[in-house]
């Protein structure tokens, strides 16, 4: 790939508008199991091997199983993940994909009966700067 811009060398006050999300990210109430399934999924999903190094690392630090995270990318046909990944899988996949259908209300349902009102939030949160990241990511390739 040919050379491309810095975004943290030539607007380092966008990155640290992200760091800010981050900062208030966690100080989340949600598990940071979870959020490295946001990350690692929405990162599958947006092709960005950066974050999917970096995620997939923070994930087996926290002791998720490799098996597990073997199975993130086909995760409706696994039997790993709990009713309450399944539905935090299903709305990052549809927050990340969300020009196909939006944010259906079965999902937004089933994260509903496994969060409270500030932990969907938070959740959505999580989705949308990953999201960030990961086409930050993808437009100028980060150092792996």
């Amino acid at each position: 790939m040919n050379a491309r811009i810095n975004i943290e060398n030539l607007e380092p006050e966008a990155y640290q508008a992200m760091f800010g999300l981050e900062k208030y990210l966690s100080n989340s109430t949600v598990a940071p199991p979870i959020f490295e399934l946001i990350k690692i999924r929405a990162s599958q999903l947006n092709g960005c091997a950066f974050c999917m190094e970096m995620h997939t690392q923070g994930a087996l630090k926290l002791g998720m199983s490799a098996s597990k995270l073997f199975a993130i990318a086909v995760w409706k046909e696994s039997s790993l993940f709990t009713e309450q990944e399944r539905a935090v899988l299903a709305i990052t996949d549809e927050v990340t994909l969300i020009h196909q259908r939006g944010v259906t209300d079965v999902t937004y349902q089933g994260v509903s009966a496994h969060f409270t009102g500030p932990e969907i939030a938070q959740i959505i949160m999580r989705i949308a700067t990953i999201n960030v990241w990961n086409r930050m990511g993808v437009a100028t390739p980060l150092e792996q």
